[in-house]
C-alpha cells in the first residue's frame, strides 16, 4: 500500500462521502451541499475538483453502482452511510480515472476512522476489491435504465414512447458539454476559444479548461450557458428601450442577454443571495439591470413590452448537468411545482402590457411543466394567443419544436459521434402574445 500517496487523497474522498450523504439524506442539490461543506474541507482546488468529480459520477451512475454493490453484500447490510463510502469507492472504480488501489485503501482508511465504521473495514476492502476485479462484467450488464428512477421511466416512455425514452436515459449517462452565450461575434470568439460556433449561435468549448483562465473572461466577452438554455430569451425578440421582466431571474444568463440586447430589464427573484450573484455576473458581463428581492408572485409593477418567466421546476432537463436532480426529486414535488407555474403565469400575464410577448419556459422534460401548463394557460386567458416559434429562431433545428409551435429539447438533441455535439439541456418554451394594441 502506497501510504503517503492514499492519506493525501483522504480529504476530497472525506468531501465526497459527507456531500453524497448529504444530499440524498436532506434531498437538496448537490451544488448547495458542496457550497455548505467545502470551506471546512480547506481542499486545494484540485482536491476540490476531484471531490466534485467523485460525486457527480457517483449520482450520474447510481443505479448502477446500487445494483453492483446489492449484488456484493448481504441483505442486511442497510447503513446509509456505509452504502453511501462504498458508492463513492466504487464510483471511482467503474467510472473515473483512479486507480483500483487508491479508491479501495482511502475507502478503508475512511471507515477506520469513523468510530461506527471502522469494524466494517473488512468488508469494505472485500467489496470493492470484488468490485475492480469484475468491473467489466458489471458495465456490460448496466441497462440504461437503471440509472433513472422507476417513476421518471415511467413518465418519459408515457410522454415520448420507448426508444425516445431510452435515448434520454442514455444520453443523461454522458457528461454535459460547456456552452457560452456572447455579447457578440459570436464567429470570432469560437475561433478565439478553438471553440464551435452551434447553428443556435451558442458556443461550445472543445478543450475542458478553467473557465476564468479562457480569453474574454476578465473583460466580460461571454458567460456560460448551455446552448437550449440560451434559446428562450431569443424566442422574447427583446428590443432597445423595451421594458423587459425576468421572474425568478437568477443565475442571470437570460438576464445578460436581455439586457445585452439594449432592453431595460427587471430582474425579480425571491432570493436575494442569488442576485446579489446575478449583480456580480452582470458587473463583470459591463451589464446593468434593475433588481428587486421579491417572489415573483407579490411583484406590483407598471405593465412591461415582455415578461421572461424561468419557472422553478424539478429540473430533470438538467439531469446530465445535475444528476442529484434524479435522486432527489420526487413526484410530489412535481406537484407542487405545477401549481406554483400555474400561479406565476397567472401572475406574469396580469402584468404585460396589450401586444405584449410572455416566453415561459422550464429546464424540465415533463409534459406537466411545459405542454400542459401552456395549453391551461390559454384555456384560463382567452386574451392571449400561442405565437409559434419558426425553425429560423432555432438555427433550424426543427425537430425541438412541437406540432403547436413550442420549444421542446430532448437531451440527445446537437448529440453526434463527434465531440463538437454534446447534446443539450431539456428544455420547454412557449410564446404568448397579449391581444389588444
Amino acid at each position: 500500500m502506497d501510504q503517503p500517496d492514499t492519506q493525501a487523497g483522504l480529504g476530497p474522498r472525506r468531501l465526497a462521502w459527507d456531500v453524497v450523504s448529504e444530499t440524498l439524506k436532506r434531498r437538496v442539490p448537490l451544488d448547495d451541499v458542496m457550497d455548505e461543506l467545502s470551506p471546512a474541507a480547506n481542499l486545494s482546488p484540485r482536491d476540490e475538483a476531484l471531490a466534485r468529480a467523485i460525486c457527480v459520477v457517483t449520482f450520474r451512475r447510481l443505479g448502477t453502482i446500487g445494483n453492483a454493490l446489492r449484488e456484493r453484500l448481504n441483505k442486511g447490510q442497510r447503513d446509509e452511510r456505509l452504502l453511501h463510502l462504498l458508492a463513492i469507492g466504487a464510483a471511482q472504480i467503474l467510472f473515473l480515472d483512479v486507480p483500483d488501489h487508491a479508491a479501495v485503501d482511502t475507502a478503508v482508511q475512511l471507515a477506520q476512522g469513523d468510530y461506527k465504521l471502522k469494524h466494517a473495514d473488512g468488508l469494505i476492502n472485500a467489496v470493492l476489491r470484488r468490485v475492480a476485479r469484475e468491473r467489466d462484467a458489471i458495465l456490460k450488464g448496466a441497462e440504461p435504465w437503471l440509472d433513472t428512477p422507476d417513476w421518471l421511466e415511467d413518465r418519459w416512455i408515457a410522454q415520448y414512447g420507448e426508444d425516445v425514452a431510452k435515448r434520454i436515459a442514455e444520453a443523461h449517462r454522458s457528461t454535459a458539454s460547456v456552452d457560452l452565450s456572447v455579447k457578440k461575434d459570436a464567429a470570432g470568439w469560437a475561433e478565439r476559444l478553438g471553440g464551435v460556433l452551434l447553428p443556435t449561435g451558442s458556443i461550445r468549448l472543445v478543450e475542458r479548461a478553467p473557465i476564468r483562465e479562457l480569453a474574454g473572461y476578465d473583460e466580460g466577452a461571454w458567460w456560460v450557458q448551455d446552448a437550449a438554455a440560451a434559446l428562450p430569451a431569443r424566442l422574447l425578440k427583446p428590443q432597445p428601450g423595451q421594458r423587459i421582466a425576468d421572474l425568478c431571474a437568477a443565475p442571470g444568463g437570460k438576464t445578460a442577454q436581455l439586457a445585452a440586447a439594449g432592453a431595460e430589464v427587471l430582474a425579480v427573484d425571491r432570493s436575494a443571495k442569488r442576485l446579489e450573484r446575478l449583480t456580480e455576473n452582470l458587473a463583470r458581463l459591463k451589464l446593468s439591470v434593475e433588481t428587486r428581492a421579491i417572489a415573483a408572485e407579490k411583484l406590483d409593477a407598471e405593465p412591461f413590452d415582455g415578461i421572461l418567466l424561468d419557472a422553478p421546476c424539478s429540473a430533470t432537463g438538467t439531469i446530465r448537468r445535475h444528476p442529484d436532480v434524479t435522486w432527489t426529486k420526487g413526484e410530489d414535488d412535481l406537484r407542487k411545482l405545477t401549481a406554483l407555474q400555474s400561479r406565476l403565469l397567472d401572475k406574469a400575464a396580469s402584468l404585460l402590457k396589450p401586444g405584449g410577448r410572455l416566453v415561459y419556459c422550464t429546464c424540465s422534460l415533463e409534459a406537466d411543466e411545459g405542454e400542459k401548463q401552456a395549453d391551461a394557460f390559454l384555456i384560463r386567458h382567452p386574451g392571449f394567443v400561442r405565437e409559434p416559434i419558426e425553425p429560423s429562431e432555432i438555427g433550424g433545428l426543427s425537430d425541438c419544436i412541437t406540432q403547436k409551435g413550442d420549444l421542446r429539447t430532448l437531451p440527445f438533441h446537437l448529440d453526434g459521434a463527434d465531440q463538437h455535439r454534446g447534446g443539450v439541456d431539456g428544455f420547454f418554451a412557449a410564446r404568448f402574445v397579449r391581444s389588444g394594441s
